[in-house]
């Protein structure tokens, strides 16, 4: 049987910071193309240090150790122009993404920066303004937008690079519900590879068949977002609570509607 090469292959990645805090051990997993996964686990657990991989952000260190390949082809720095190109990654914080003067110039810093002839990536940033529902917010500052607005920006700013994976950390954090659901319901309609840092396990619930769990720099889980958030033991363990959607009614303490009493019975 043929193997398909994985959009995504982490094997046995280790990253310790200059201060000597260990941040990732042997992490190892692979995602395939066109998938959606969610990668949970409780703050400090390694998951903003191991999305900084997945591009090349961080450099080599002494101590480090593994490797991060992407469509099969190792990050290394002679490579990394090609690897970004394929890896968009969001920031956490729309403000350490967004640095221009206007939402135009954020959006067409990433395709510039790839050589493009300015007609293309003019038409990359139309395109992706208008994917992410801010047309005619070309001229605004990007201080000046809303929550919400600052991280549509951002994904504009991805998505016009054209990447073939999105890596996002807390892409719902500090959004409102509608807020919340319009941006979900704009990364659904990207057909690219997802891998999404959240503490929102209602939205993994809904948008991500799989999940993988980081608690200690190391994954502890791997599997079936089902399974995994609906087993309480194991999210408890890990600092992380089943979602309330998943939360069933015991057969032995059943819940029964009464209607309530009319007046004078």
């Amino acid at each position: 049987m043929e193997m398909t090469t994985p959009a995504l292959a982490v094997d046995k990645l280790a990253y310790r910071y200059p201060d000597g805090t260990v941040a990732l051990c042997d992490v190892g997993f692979q995602i395939a193309a066109g998938e959606c996964v969610g990668l949970l686990g409780p703050n400090g657990s390694g998951k903003s240090t191991l999305l900084l991989h997945l591009n090349g952000i961080l450099p080599d260190k002494p101590g480090s150790a593994g490797t991060v390949s992407v469509q099969g082809e190792l990050i290394a720095t002679a490579n990394l122009e090609t690897i970004r190109r394929q890896v968009g990654l969001m920031f956490q914080d729309p403000d350490d993404q967004l640095f221009c003067a206007t939402v135009e110039e954020d959006v067409a810093f990433g395709p510039s920066q790839l050589g493009l002839p300015k007609e293309v990536v003019a038409e990359r940033v139309r395109s992706a303004l208008a994917q992410v529902g801010l047309t005619g917010y070309e001229r605004r500052t990007p201080y000046h937008l809303s929550q919400g607005e600052k991280r549509r920006a951002c994904l504009a700013g991805v998505l016009a690079c054209e990447p073939s994976i999105l890596v996002l950390d807390e892409p719902t954090s500090g959004l409102d519900p509608r807020g919340r659901r319009e941006f979900m319901a704009l990364l659904r309609e990207v057909p690219a590879t997802k891998l999404i840092a959240t503490h929102d396990l209602e939205m993994v619930v809904e948008m991500c068949p799989r999940s993988i769990i980081l608690d200690g720099g190391k994954v502890v889980a791997d599997g079936s977002t089902m399974e995994l958030l609906d087993n309480e033991e194991l999210m408890l363990a890990h600092g992380l609570e089943r979602p309330h959607s998943l939360h069933h009614l015991r057969i032995d303490e059943p819940f029964f509607w009464k209607p309530p009493q009319q007046p004078g019975r």
